[in-house]
């Protein structure tokens, strides 16, 4: 793959003169396009130490729009970003639609270090590798437009750079370390960009002992990227597809039928038991918080199912510095001119706390399946995007837990009408609640698939039984505490 690049490739000063103005224009042109296309730009900018890397990124910041790119420069992880998942410092930076990103360093950097430095076996190295391709395809799939550039030095103009660097005193600190394994980092580079070399994010492989070629190069890959997305016929829009209306019953088979919605609790067992729990509670939330572990809960279920209340004696047990609660409604529009899981990455505890999600992630195969906000396509690749999501969260260390809480329809009939009328309770219940009541047979068969693709071991979901809000409350807080139990 770098036998091609090695070829010495220069650009004289004269000719660098003429085409740099002109390569400036067009690509300024495509920047201001963009805002009206509104898609999100990623460019990666990767490859050899000395390379230019950073010259690079200030050319390209130089002859775009300020207003409309943004530079992160992924280095040493801070104490913030090593206490949350890997990604999380990525998902951070991920430009919004109609916005470019341009980072020097990337999800790229960690994954090939640690295998040059024997860090980790070849197999490790291939999972994280497969990690990046789903990640940059399921961002590709939302709309995004990927454009990877590599900057490559054959050994003895990587060593002449490196003094120079020296000379002028602009060496980084593990330059000339990694100089050493130069044969290495070539082998290890070199199968990284082939198996990440694909249709949705190609790498781009850009010979740099030529600074004006490396610019001009750098550039055209840029614009030819920005123009083939922006003169390619936009898709025509998707109107929402309702779900039918007469669809049938679910199955006596359906993970739903299943749960007992008979089961309750008296008053004096409610007490007892509610005392119990909330104080094992207590003493494991502290537990989780010495140990620097995370905990995110997830609290899902049909309306006026119990949900915050059920919350609310979740948090009652744990002190307030341990813990947040994000209540989710429909994303804003900075959240929708993001990937759907944006927001929800944003959240993420540090070492030592809990989330807890009232709705999240699973809305793209709920709501937004049953009410024709997201296409077939869109929710059918959802269910893979999320189990990776909480593996990665999982593999961090993070307990996750999620709970959908059930109750029959005759029961959430009668908490309707109590909602209409008590006073105080009637800002729960919307026109949207009654639409949605109609739909409980689409619901249900949404809950169906999405228990069944996505509960794993790493982030199992529970079914409760919700007709006796007491019952469901102490089930919630009894499975916390086993699950915290066994985890701590």
């Amino acid at each position: 793959m770098f036998a091609a690049a090695e070829l010495g490739r220069t650009i004289t000063p004269a000719r660098y003169e003429t085409a740099a103005p002109k390569l400036r224009t067009r690509l300024l042109q495509a920047h201001f396009e963009l805002r009206t296309r509104k898609f999100p730009v990623i460019v990666i900018v990767s490859g050899a130490d000395g390379a230019g890397k950073g010259e690079l990124v200030h050319r390209l910041n130089e002859w775009l729009d300020p207003r409309g790119v943004s530079t992160h420069a992924f280095w040493n992880p801070s104490d913030e970003e090593r206490e949350r998942p890997p990604y999380w410092r990525f998902w951070r930076a991920l430009p919004a639609r109609g916005r470019m990103a341009i980072c020097f360093g990337s999800w790229y950097t960690e994954p090939i270090l640690r295998r040059v430095r024997h860090e980790t076996k070849a197999s490790r190295f291939d999972t994280a590798l497969d990690r990046i391709v789903a990640f940059e395809q399921m961002l590709s799939a939302e709309g995004a437009l990927i454009v990877k550039l590599w900057l490559h030095l054959p050994k003895a103009g990587q060593k002449e750079r490196l003094r120079q660097l020296e000379r002028d005193g602009r060496l980084a600190p593990d330059d000339w370390k990694h100089f050493k394994l130069y044969d290495r980092f070539i082998k290890v580079s070199g199968r990284a960009l082939r198996r990440t070399d694909t249709p949705a994010a190609p790498w781009h492989l850009i010979e740099a002992t030529d600074r004006r070629f490396r610019e001009l190069t750098a550039g055209q890959v840029l614009l030819d990227a920005l123009t083939a997305r922006l003169t390619a016929a936009p898709p025509p829009p998707s109107a929402p597809v309702r779900a039918a209306s007469a669809a049938p019953a679910p199955s006596a088979s359906s993970v739903l039928a299943k749960v007992d919605l008979t089961r309750k609790l008296t008053e004096r067992e409610y007490e007892k038991a509610l005392a119990r729990e909330q104080g094992r509670l207590a003493k494991l939330a502290w537990a989780l918080h010495e140990q620097r572990r995370s905990m995110v809960l997830v609290f899902e279920g049909w309306d006026a199912a119990g949900k915050g209340s059920a919350i609310r004696r979740v948090t009652q047990a744990m002190d307030p510095r341990l813990y947040q609660v994000v209540g989710i409604a429909a994303p804003t529009d900075e959240e929708r001119a993001q990937h759907y899981l944006w927001r929800f990455w944003r959240h993420l505890p540090r070492a030592g706390q809990a989330t807890l999600f009232d709705r999240s992630w699973y809305g793209r195969v709920l709501v937004e399946r049953v009410e024709g906000f997201a296409t077939p396509e869109q929710w059918g690749r959802a269910y893979g995007e999320i189990v990776d999501f909480e593996e990665q969260l999982a593999e961090h260390g993070v307990i996750v837990h999620k709970f959908w809480l059930h109750l029959s329809p005759a029961e959430q009939l009668r908490r309707f009408r109590e909602r209409q009328a008590v006073a105080y309770k009637q800002y729960k219940i919307t026109e949207e609640d009654w639409r949605n009541r109609e739909k409980w047979p689409e619901y249900a068969r949404a809950v169906d698939t999405m228990v069944a693709k996505c509960s794993t071991e790493f982030a199992p979901w529970t079914l409760v039984a919700g007709n006796d809000k007491k019952f469901a409350r102490v089930q919630i807080l009894r499975t916390i505490v086993e699950r915290l139990t066994a985890a701590l």
